[in-house]
């Protein structure tokens, strides 16, 4: 038994050299030339085990161009801008600039908010016909209070100026140069010249004083100031003898001139103070 063991012993030590593979030298060899490999590359190779491997995209693959024929494909291309509409090469809308735009601001107008030439020109006609009708109306009461500006003491009517104006006027002048009493009156005769009784009547101004003794008259032959106008005048309480016109070179009567003739004419007669 003893043998036979030993036997078998040595049958299994012989074939263990058997197991070993034929280039065992060759394979010792190759792991003592391989380099050892650091954690640190350990820990990346776990973390990414794809890197050092090139690997070509399913998509690149399925879209690459056949090399017969050319073939348009829908990958982006460095030539032609992003069509997505939220990309950086999107132009800008009204209502972006609306949303960017500061609360209580309005939005800076874009390409799009801006008027075409037409609308410019007509925007620009349509500003001019509204400043020209403002214009127009800012005018048409201008003139309207022009025209209702009171007439000038001239233009009112015959007698209303006479009553009104004339005769309070003349008589405050004439007061300053010595007559004190006068008495005027207006009212509508015939002249109190000799040999005139078959004339028609006319509107006259009739001046008395000192008791009546010395008088004057001017008579206005249309009743109208502007018209043909006489004189007449007596002292010591006769009647008057002569006729005289009365303002023949003035073209335009006016209140001061008309009281400025009947003073001169008063003091060629010697009638008031200082004569």
């Amino acid at each position: 038994m003893a043998e036979e063991a030993k036997s078998n012993s040595g049958e299994n030590s012989e074939a263990k050299p058997a197991d070993l593979p034929a280039d065992g030298n060759e394979a010792v060899t190759d792991a003592a030339e391989k380099p050892a490999v650091s954690e640190a590359a350990q820990r990346e190779e776990v973390a990414n085990p794809a890197a050092g491997t090139a690997h070509t995209p399913e998509v690149s693959e399925d879209n690459a161009p056949s090399s017969d024929e050319p073939e348009a494909t829908p990958l982006p291309s460095a030539n032609k801008p992003d069509e997505d509409p939220t990309g950086p090469e999107r132009k800008p809308t009204p209502e972006d600039a609306q949303a960017q735009a500061p609360a209580g601001e309005k939005p800076a107008a874009t390409d799009g908010d801006k008027p075409s030439p037409e609308e410019r020109k007509a925007k620009a006609a349509a500003a001019k016909a509204a400043k020209e009708k403002a214009t127009d109306g800012d005018a048409q009461p201008a003139a309207k209070a022009k025209k209702e500006k009171p007439p000038a003491l001239e233009d009112k009517p015959f007698a209303e100026f006479i009553n009104q104006h004339f005769l309070p006027t003349l008589k405050e002048n004439l007061a300053k140069q010595g007559i004190a009493d006068l008495d005027l009156k207006f009212e509508r005769q015939k002249l109190p010249i000799s040999g005139l009784d078959e004339n028609p009547e006319c509107w006259q101004v009739i001046g008395h004083w000192k008791s009546g003794k010395r008088q004057f008259n001017i008579g206005f032959l249309k009743e109208d100031i502007q018209g043909s106008k006489v004189f007449t005048y007596a002292d010591n309480g006769g009647k008057p003898s002569t006729l005289e016109s009365f303002m023949i070179d003035e073209r335009r009567v006016s209140l001061d001139l008309l009281v400025l003739y009947t003073a001169q004419r008063l003091n060629g007669q010697k009638w008031l103070v200082g004569n």
